[in-house]
């Protein structure tokens, strides 16, 4: 009866892991998600390899036992490397196949009554390959320890259910016959139930979770310079300006506006200024440290937050303008002229964005209104952002009544 119940379990198990498998590679072909792919065909030659083995059993002859039994292996490995694939790293081939290598040797040169021996030892090596796709998702670093740790539980558990005889071994009989009918062949035959589904669902889990970052910083990120947008840029700063406010740090702001943009567009072309501007994004990022927060908030207006006193942030400004004054533009015409005007405002620990900002956007404009290719520093913070647009559309009238200039 033992024996019957068991059977019936395998058979549950590996029908699970098929449709399972099945449609894993099926969202693969959808997300074009590689990692899906590797999945769910471990899952196929996984459950096609334990449905033949339990169906057919001694009678596919020893040679086809043997291959059958590699399958199983291999798909372990690929379940592995499903892992590694799916956080960006290369397969690793010799490991695939190396399990399979290892139990082929084994079964080969071990005695043949010495079922337990053979079964110990491929409860090992799935309980190797268990323990590096726990490792593999272990390393993944994006992930806070709280949403790891069911990818981390499940290649655990697998392994330690697996190694479980082996850990009491010492109170089982080596050459006990009846040990494939034992209580641990059911454990086993629950367990592999249990284990495909909950990876399955831990799988799908990180899958979605990804996914869903993937949109979230799409959304937040600039297409043309690969910056943060403005709503990116604005999201950003409100968390670094809290930390820095607990802190008790100071933090600077800056905006940046590249000169005569408008007459860039007219004379070289749209294209032409689309390079302008991610030739600008480049100088930006390069002269930044990894601290600092920088993204375009809108046609050429680039900003950026830096946490620390006005002071250095003039300084940083000041070599941003130098590095895309020199950066020696040439097309077709001749050489274009590459300046930017900026405006520094700063701040003390907890001063708004939208604060820093209006300040520093006063600066540029008495950057621009003091000849451009100039850094401007912000003398005071504005007492308020009414009179700041009260201030801005008095400058808008003005600049209204002036006649316009390139």
């Amino acid at each position: 009866m033992m024996s019957l119940d068991s059977i019936t379990l395998y058979l549950v198990a590996t029908m699970v892991a098929a449709l399972l498998g099945a449609m894993m590679v099926f969202f693969g072909k959808q997300e074009n998600s590689p990692a899906l792919k590797w999945w769910g065909t471990a899952y196929l030659l996984g459950a096609a390899s334990v449905a033949l083995w339990t169906a057919a059993g001694d009678r596919l002859g020893p040679h086809l036992y043997l291959a059958l039994n590699a399958v199983g292996f291999v798909a372990c490995g690929m379940v592995w490397n499903a892992a590694r694939v799916f956080h960006g790293r290369k397969p690793n081939w010799p490991g695939l196949v190396l399990g399979a290598l290892a139990w082929v040797a084994a079964a080969t040169l071990l005695d043949p009554t010495a079922s337990m021996l053979r079964m110990l030892v491929g409860a090992g090596i799935v309980s190797v390959y268990a323990a590096l796709t726990a490792s593999e998702l272990w390393t993944e670093r994006r992930k806070s320890v709280q949403r790891r740790w069911p990818a981390l539980v499940m290649p655990v558990m697998h392994g330690c259910v697996l190694m479980l005889p082996i850990v009491i071994g010492s109170v089982l009989r080596p050459h006990d016959a009846g040990f494939s009918s034992s209580i641990w062949v059911t454990v086993f035959a629950v367990e592999l139930i249990l284990y495909a589904v909950g990876t399955v669902f831990v799988i799908f889990m990180l899958v979605s979770e990804r996914t869903v970052t993937a949109h979230r910083t799409a959304a937040s990120t600039d297409p043309l310079t690969g910056m943060l947008n403005r709503r990116g840029f604005s999201e950003a700063c409100a968390r670094v300006i809290e930390r820095e406010a607990k802190a008790g740090r100071p933090v600077t702001v800056m905006i940046f506006d590249i000169d005569h943009f408008k007459s860039i567009n007219d004379r070289f072309g749209h294209p032409a200024g689309d390079e302008m501007l991610k030739l600008f994004s480049t100088v930006v990022v390069s002269n930044l440290r990894i601290s600092d927060l920088s993204g375009r908030i809108g046609g050429e207006e680039f900003a950026a937050l830096l946490p620390c006193a006005l002071e250095e942030g003039v300084l940083v400004a000041e070599r941003v303008r130098e590095a895309f004054e020199t950066s020696g533009v040439v097309v077709d015409e001749g050489p274009v002229d590459t300046t930017v005007s900026i405006g520094v405002a700063g701040g003390p620990a907890g001063t708004e964005l939208e604060v820093l900002l209006a300040s520093a956007d006063t600066a540029l404009y008495q950057a621009k209104r003091g000849g451009r290719n100039r850094v401007e520093a912000a003398e005071e913070l504005p007492l308020s952002l009414e009179n700041w647009r009260r201030q801005s559309a008095a400058r808008i009238g003005a600049s209204q009544a002036r006649p316009a200039t390139a």
